[in-house]
């Protein structure tokens, strides 16, 4: 375990009109500190003058930066021994840098995870999201945390067929629509233990669903990369369905609002415009000043591109080779990933900024990453 030195902040100041130091107010931890919004999160808690730990496998020159807690570490150490105690009903084997990280923390908000759109990596993903949360909320019961927050995302609810009905956090799981795609499987499986596990061990819990995240500072790509591919020229059609999107920087405040006044076993869908993927595409051409795509298939014949594309991707994958057009995202992007966030704009203050600031700052961010 590595220590960072605290550094200042904004002064937070109580209802009574004092200034409280942020010691005083306890420190939280945050698993997943180095993602993308990760790093927005820190920045607002440590806005909020909060005493933030990170739990990371791999510390980053920006967790010095922020002045954090820094405990290197992950979620599956030691996982080989809790195998057999995680399909029961009692205490995982204690994890050594989990434990010391949580030690004196009263909320954790759990952000960990891997985004992918691979099969090949659909066990990683479910021994992460599922085994790795179960293994968490084991060890905040040990050290005696009140509230957990997990980010989770808007794929295990507002995912359809049709453009209307919106969804909003009273529809099911969409198993039956993403049942071949690993991560909102895995992120669907992960949801449900927690609001399932949660209870029974005397946690409160809040679930956050944000839609797709854009905005700047998303080191590893795995959030922008379809706006990598537009500026590529990688995208050869626009697909038939449609898409959410919101900005990265109005998602961390969101998050901390859920974990100070959402409600306990709550779900909050946050997100931004609900466009078409041929209206989203069009602003980002204006924008990036651009063509984009110009096919569009009529949607009677995506039946017949699919089972091409699905044909083409085997042949790729067969081959050892990356398919031109991946089955998944081909068959992600023929649905509508509206969704209606108008709890979280009730219940938390949730609000949007204007989404042609949120695309023209990923365009600008994500065209400096090319150049290196």
């Amino acid at each position: 375990m590595t220590e960072a030195r605290p550094g200042l902040s904004s002064p937070v100041v109580n209802a009574n009109g004092q200034v409280v130091e942020p010691s005083s107010l306890g420190p939280v931890l945050v698993t997943g500190g180095t993602g993308f919004l990760g790093e927005h999160l820190l920045r607002a808690l440590r806005g909020k003058g909060k005493a933030v730990r990170v739990l990371t496998r791999e510390p980053t020159p920006e967790l010095r930066e922020l002045s954090v807690s820094v405990y290197q570490g992950d979620l599956l150490s030691d996982a080989n021994r809790a195998e057999k105690a995680s399909a029961k009903d009692v205490d995982l084997p204690e994890n050594e840098a989990l434990d010391a990280a949580l030690d004196g923390v009263k909320e954790v908000y759990h952000l960990a995870g891997m985004v992918s759109r691979d099969p090949a990596r659909t066990q990683t993903m479910m021994h992460l999201h599922v085994d790795g949360t179960r293994r968490l909320l084991h060890a905040c019961k040990r050290a005696g945390v009140r509230r957990v927050l997990l980010a989770s995302t808007s794929g295990t609810i507002a995912i359809s067929r049709e453009a209307d009905p919106i969804p909003d956090e009273s529809w099911p799981y969409p198993v039956d629509l993403c049942g071949e795609w690993p991560y909102y499987l895995s992120k669907i499986y992960q949801e449900k233990l927690a609001l399932e596990l949660a209870p029974k061990l005397g946690l409160e819990l809040v679930v956050v669903n944000p839609s797709l995240l854009l905005g700047p500072g998303d080191r590893r790509g795995s959030s922008t990369m379809d706006v990598r591919r537009f500026l590529c020229n990688e995208i050869p059609a626009v697909p038939a369905g449609g898409i959410n999107f919101v900005d990265v920087r109005d998602v961390a405040p969101a998050c901390v609002a859920a974990m100070e006044r959402g409600r306990n076993g709550q779900r909050y869908l946050l997100g931004g415009m609900n466009w078409t993927f041929a209206e989203f595409l069009g602003r980002l051409g204006r924008i990036a000043r651009m063509d984009g795509p110009w096919l569009k298939l009529p949607s009677r014949w995506n039946r017949l591109f699919e089972g091409a594309v699905k044909a083409v991707d085997e042949l790729y994958r067969h081959r050892g080779q990356t398919s031109p057009i991946e089955r998944i995202s081909f068959e992600m992007s023929q649905h509508y990933w509206y969704c209606d966030s108008s709890l979280a704009m009730r219940e938390l203050g949730f609000a949007t900024r204007d989404p042609a600031e949120t695309l023209d700052d990923t365009i600008r961010d994500v065209r400096k990453s090319l150049r290196y």
